[in-house]
């Protein structure tokens, strides 16, 4: 009986895997490719490396935003797909596109209008900060052309997780993969008779890239034409109603999402003010191998949405909190597995990087180590936050995420920044170990059952 409460047998295990493989390996070959940037780019240097990373921070910030978005929208795409309700799901990818749209402005603004002014706030305290400022600059302007085949890109491949259909994303992230390695190659160091832009080059190759990816999306809508598809001149037919009901359930994700991403962004800014130009290109290249085990957190949130939200949107309530259980202890025992090919990933450090300063180098290594050692609790919280998601109920991420960073995180790291002489590494361990009671506080919520409710039925 108990080993029933917390494990499946194996043909559960097999869907959760059939969903949550593909969306690993598309997130894998993302991941690759920043790799690959990072690589090509660590050629030219710590400071041109360093450049394009704090503008990266910024593009981070714009895709947690927008994946916010998707995933408010994908609360109800999953749980119409569970209730077969095409005209529910199509309401749920205008939405998406709607707010994603006024996303994009924000988001050209800050790279197109005050790129510089933002990016400053990252370098804080930097030695060297005049002189990377000038290398970001360029970068972030660029990157602000990739918005619009981002936000579709975004949302057509969220949907078509969402009802289950993930190898489709997997192929086109696969060939758009393999532009944005080739273009980088060509165009950061000036191959085949191509002019050198090194930096601006990174830039052109994620641009083109991301166009093509997003061509390659439409064209299967249009030719596949999946249950959320609907005609361009029907974007604007909203359903008023449910269109501020997933807008209520996303503000809280937004409150949330945006709350760890600002505490993100301050505590990387403090990070970086420790030092010079190897400072920031170390930590920024231990997140670009940390990237290759984090695709876990895709596959898990995704598998365990899909599951449990269709579960909710079919009416089996009682099915769906069996599978929590289940999905739960996945999630620990895959976090253990992660954290150990997590560490098995440092022996690419003196590879790929082999161009960094040997300083960066140690900061990279040990930056991967103590990451390593926090997967099987960050894998598990994913889990958590999404089965409270898969039933609608936000509010959970907005209290666990938002109190812990107001009340422990932001205060804690500008303390340890002033008060302290502890090097990046420490700091970023000592801010992390606030995940353990995030653990604590989301399981004391989940028992609560507030995200067992079928919002297929109660949206209607």
């Amino acid at each position: 009986m108990k080993r029933q409460k917390y494990f499946a047998d194996a043909s559960f295990y097999r869907k959760a895997i059939k969903i949550a493989l593909p969306v690993m390996l598309q997130m894998l070959i993302q991941n690759l490719v920043s790799l690959i940037d990072n690589f090509m780019v660590s050629g030219l240097g710590d400071i041109k490396m360093s450049g394009v990373n704090i503008a990266g921070q910024i593009l981070f910030v714009f895709m947690v935003f927008l994946n916010t978005i998707c995933m408010a929208g994908g609360i109800f795409m999953t749980q119409y797909s569970g209730a077969k309700n095409e005209e529910g799901m199509q309401q749920a990818l205008r939405f998406k596109l709607i707010m994603g749209g006024l996303a994009i402005i924000l988001y050209l603004f800050v790279c197109m209008g005050i790129p510089r002014q933002i990016l400053s706030l990252m370098v804080m305290g930097n030695s060297q900060a005049d002189l990377i400022l000038d290398q970001s600059q360029q970068y972030m302007f660029l990157m602000g052309y990739m918005g619009l085949p981002v936000l579709i890109s975004s949302a057509i491949a969220s949907s078509l997780r969402e009802i289950g259909q993930v190898k489709a994303p997997l192929f086109i992230s696969i060939f758009a993969t393999c532009v944005n390695t080739f273009l980088n190659w060509v165009l950061i160091y000036g191959n085949l008779g191509a002019p050198r832009l090194e930096v601006r080059g990174a830039a052109y190759a994620s641009i083109v890239a991301r166009c093509v990816e997003m061509a390659l999306f439409l064209l299967l809508v249009l030719v596949k034409k999946p249950p959320f598809a609907f005609r361009l001149h029907t974007l604007f037919h909203v359903d008023i109603k449910l269109f501020f009901r997933i807008l209520q359930k996303g503000s809280m994700m937004l409150g949330s999402e945006m709350l760890w991403v600002i505490s993100e962004t301050v505590t990387t800014a403090l990070y970086n003010g420790r030092g010079g130009a190897d400072v920031v290109s170390g930590m920024a290249s231990s997140f670009a191998i940390a990237n290759l085990f984090f695709v876990s957190f895709g596959g898990i949130t995704t598998a365990t949405g899909v599951i449990i939200g269709q579960s909710l949107g079919s009416g089996d309530l009682e099915e769906a909190k069996r599978q929590k259980n289940w999905m739960l202890t996945a999630a620990f025992i895959f976090g253990i597995f992660m954290g150990i090919m997590g560490m098995l990933t440092r022996f690419l450090i003196p590879i790929v990087f082999a161009n960094l300063s040997i300083s960066a180098q140690s900061i990279c290594d040990k930056m991967v180590m103590m990451m390593s050692l926090f997967m099987p609790v960050w894998v598990y919280v994913n889990a958590q936050f999404a089965v409270s998601r898969a039933g609608g109920d936000t509010m959970m991420g907005m209290l666990v995420d938002g109190v812990t960073t107001i009340l422990l995180i932001l205060p804690g790291i500008f303390f340890i920044a002033l008060c302290t002489n502890l090097g990046p590494v420490m700091m970023y361990m000592m801010v992390k170990s606030v995940d353990f009671l995030k653990v604590l506080c989301a399981h004391w919520w989940l028992k609560k059952e507030r995200w067992v409710k079928n919002l297929a039925v109660s949206a209607e």
